[in-house]
């Protein structure tokens, strides 16, 4: 079956789920022959836009975001987790923010409760890369591993990085308590972690992308069952606004700027050119979409708009 946006749609459910009084979460669901695909919220961050656009033209930046009625000065961007549940299998894609990085995020666990997913049955962990929306929730409040008996998959130069006892001070002051938890979460994991290189099938249907600059060892990864794909993105493309619009712009989000920069740009044309569905951890709508070209960039076009 050739998967299209008439197929997925039929295929496709977006529910809200009740997660306690007066709490929602919304889960996005597509099928690709054998492979259930779900996105599933953590909840948001709320980050200064300062964090994301210093360095770049104000008033482009300014016009961009009032186009989307985002406001410059906070941005509230969503957290996807992507679940794929194959055969015997269930694979998380990032484990979320977990109970100590913002009060806002750390969702997951009541999102996958209301799906009647146990943290017990989640078979594998794998990791886009270190940064703490992302691997901060393998660890509980008591600081036990949430998902006792996954195994964990993290590409090789995103541990060698996090993992170095360098980087606390390489990485910049603003980003050195990322190294700190991050060091803390993969000595957790180690004796059951393993590692992978890009253009590595590292699952049965699922193949390590190398999308580095965001971190030193970024990785997206293609879910494949047949001639149907999804890329799970995570933050190589880390906003549906500016991201698409200017992707050669570099952005405070990445650690290198032009490296990010360039693997975004050089990731929209693919998935343009392929017209392959995409998830992206900070997209809206579950991060479920295609990529479509404009006159001059790119738009995100969600599955469910």
């Amino acid at each position: 079956m050739q998967l299209n946006r008439r197929t997925v749609l039929a295929g496709m459910g977006s529910t809200l789920l009740a997660a306690g009084p007066g709490r929602l979460l919304a889960t996005t669901r597509l099928s690709m022959d054998g492979m259930d695909v779900l996105s599933v919220s953590d909840g948001n961050l709320m980050l200064p836009g300062s964090f994301f656009f210093d360095g770049l033209p104000a008033d482009e930046v300014t016009a961009i975001l009032k186009r989307y009625d985002i406001p410059t000065d906070m941005l509230e961007p969503p957290c996807n987790v992507t679940v794929l549940r194959q055969d015997d299998r269930t694979v998380l894609f990032d484990a979320g923010a977990g109970h100590a990085f913002m009060p806002t995020a750390g969702t997951l666990l009541d999102s996958l409760s209301a799906l009647d997913i146990t943290p017990d049955e989640v078979t594998n962990v794998v990791l886009t890369h270190g940064h703490p929306d992302h691997l901060w929730g393998v660890l509980d409040d008591f600081d036990d591993l949430v998902f006792q008996n996954a195994d964990y998959m993290i590409g090789q130069a995103e541990w060698d990085f996090w993992s170095d006892p360098a980087t606390v001070t390489s990485v910049g002051e603003a980003r050195a308590s990322f190294a700190v938890g991050a060091a803390r979460r993969l000595e957790a994991i180690a004796d059951r972690c393993s590692f992978f290189s890009p253009d590595q099938e590292i699952l049965p249907g699922v193949m390590a992308h190398g999308t580095f600059g965001h971190t030193p060892g970024h990785m997206s990864f293609e879910l494949r069952a047949g001639s149907d794909a999804v890329m799970v993105v995570g933050d190589a493309i880390g906003n549906h606004h500016v991201a698409f619009e200017r992707p050669g712009w570099g952005s405070g989000s990445d650690q290198d700027r032009d490296m990010g920069a360039a693997t975004r740009t050089r990731l929209l044309d693919q998935l343009a050119q392929d017209q392959m569905m995409m998830i992206g951890f900070h997209l809206p709508g579950g991060g479920i979409g295609r990529v479509e070209r404009t006159a001059d960039a790119y738009r995100f076009v969600p599955e469910d708009a």
